[in-house]
């Protein structure tokens, strides 16, 4: 298991890190998530011992690592630019690793080309063995990468943004890759990324960071389905906002008014509700119809979602809204088309230096009943 403990980094007046205490349980993918500058990259090479905290420890396996040299951690690490040797065969690359080991430790050389072989199979690539990298694809290279980070048998793997510099494609096809292979292996990993979808589709677990400090740690779907802030409500994906007052369990935004039963006791506060736009419910108006008029301004229906951007009457500002492909063609949208929006659930925020209540993790709400002339 590795282990962090109040760890601070700073870089002259940039906080990069804020006492950020974590455990990364053995044998688990995590992701780091966040935007740039969160301190998920910094975090990452503090572990593999590339940088060093200015207070705080790294525990591996509940030993303190942290004055340990880089090659004393036994990390395997994987960059995004790959950082393989471009004079060296792919056979060589792999064995670098090994063949660089303490002569007390260093395997024979059968030894070692057998282990070579190994994972060349084991990343699907034995027929490359005599290519040089330039010969190589990007997400070839990548993998070749990934299997000379294991030919040294890691306590854990590290993995800063391995997909990032390919193309859409490549990249969900290797981020499949990857899950199937640490299901195969399970090795302790952690991988830096600011792609929402990679990390909701690879990783056991998510730590969502923000400013140098966590937001919130949980499992994919706990982390998109209950996201604890208004930070990880909007990071994770599109998202609509109702700016408006809460008073006893009411959010009341530009004259419509939503449930918020979670915050019952609050008198008065500014309040933000979240809604994703698949939890919209679309349907034709009609006058005295319960929620907000809009009007249809873009329409984009290709597979089986349609996107919707929705005009609101009474501000301009723009809603968006996905639903099925069936539905769209039910409703026989087209631009212009005058429409009511109904969120199905919404989650409502207040603001906290007035002291209104925290909501807990997974509150939600529902639409109240709101007639719009």
């Amino acid at each position: 298991m590795i282990e962090v403990r109040n760890i601070n980094k700073r870089f002259g007046g940039f906080v990069a890190l804020n006492d950020v205490s974590l455990n990364f349980p053995a044998g688990e993918l995590t992701a780091l998530l966040g935007p740039s500058g969160c301190g998920k990259t910094t975090l990452l090479r503090i572990i593999a011992g590339l940088e060093r905290p200015d207070s705080g420890q790294v525990l591996l396996d509940g030993e303190d690592a942290s004055m340990r040299h880089v090659r004393e951690r036994q990390v395997g690490f994987v960059f995004q630019h790959y950082a393989l040797f471009k004079h060296m065969s792919v056979f060589e690359n792999i064995a670098f690793g090994l063949r660089v080991k303490p002569r007390n430790v260093r395997p024979s050389e059968a030894q070692i080309r057998s282990k070579v072989a190994q994972l060349l199979e084991l990343v699907q690539l034995d027929w490359l063995a005599d290519r040089y990298p330039p010969q190589l694809s990007g997400g070839q290279r990548q993998r070749i990468a990934l299997a000379r980070a294991l030919a040294v048998e890691p306590r854990v793997l590290l993995l800063d943004e391995p997909f990032g510099a390919l193309d859409a494609k490549v990249r969900k096809e290797l981020r499949r890759w990857l899950r199937r292979l640490h299901d195969e292996l399970h090795v302790t990993s952690i991988f830096v990324t600011h792609d929402q979808e990679e990390a909701l589709e690879v990783a056991d677990r998510i730590v969502l960071m923000n400013k140098g400090q966590v937001e919130q740690i949980g499992a994919p779907d706990e982390v998109y389905n209950h996201p604890a802030s208004p930070f990880v409500y909007g990071f994770l994906g599109n998202v609509n906002l109702f700016h408006g007052r809460v008073h006893e369990g009411v959010l009341e935004a530009n004259g419509v008014t939503f449930d918020a039963p979670d915050h019952a006791h609050a008198q008065d506060v500014d309040g933000i509700g979240f809604v994703r736009p698949h939890d919209l419910e679309i349907d034709r108006y009609t006058p005295g119809a319960p929620g907000i008029a809009v009007r249809l301004a873009r329409s984009h229906a290709i597979g089986p979602l349609a996107q919707l951007d929705l005009l609101r009457n009474d501000d301009a500002t723009v809603i968006e809204a996905v639903i099925s492909t069936e539905r769209f063609s039910a409703l026989a949208l087209k631009v212009g088309d005058a429409l009511v929006v109904r969120p199905r659930r919404m989650q409502v925020f207040v603001d906290r230096e007035i002291g209104a209540p925290a909501p807990p993790i997974g509150a939600r709400s529902e639409i109240a009943r709101q007639s719009v002339a």
